[in-house]
């Protein structure tokens, strides 16, 4: 009888990696991440080919004194900013703050709403949480969640960066 040996001896190989110096190495629909192309390779961003135009509702303004979109990156965090606000337009709906605080971050039709609506709340409620999307550079949608008791509200906020600033140019309480 006759035995055979199955035994293998171990091969190591040292397996070394280097970046993709050009398109060539590329696999063709193949991802590559960034990190790993080489700087001529690498891309500029591309920028948004969508932008915000201002909502005027109906209103004309003299070409010089248009309200001017502005970027997100150059007005303050939205979150905070946000947050802020809508407490302060829940105060206002309970009679708790006078609306010409919101005036300079509210457009003259809201406004107008706003103060109409003053005291219309029994009370302020407690917030849960807030809700941010941003769907365009410089246009923000917000929902606040608050607690009236045993009902739960939602406090809807759209953002528009105009003239350097959050401007609030819709907000309902549902």
């Amino acid at each position: 009888m006759t035995t055979i040996d199955f035994s293998v001896e171990p091969i190591f190989q040292t397996i070394t990696l280097s970046p993709i110096s050009s398109s060539q190495d590329e696999i063709p629909g193949h991802p590559v991440l960034d990190l790993f192309r080489s700087p001529a390779l690498v891309q500029e961003p591309q920028k948004a080919k969508l932008y915000l135009v201002p909502s005027t509702y109906g209103d004309e303004y003299d070409p010089d004194f248009a309200p001017m979109p502005t970027s997100a990156s150059e007005l303050p965090e939205i979150g905070c900013w946000a947050l802020k606000y809508g407490v302060s337009a829940l105060e206002i709906w309970a009679g708790k703050r006078p609306a010409a605080q919101l005036a300079r971050w509210t457009d003259r039709n809201l406004y107008a709403k706003l103060v109409a609506e003053t005291g219309s709340v029994k009370e302020i409620g407690r917030i849960r949480k807030l809700h941010v999307n941003e769907p365009l550079d410089g246009i923000v949608e917000s929902v606040l969640t608050v607690r009236y008791g045993d009902r739960l509200r939602s406090l809807v906020m759209r953002f528009e960066g105009i003239d350097q600033k959050w401007l609030c140019t819709e907000l309902f309480l549902i």
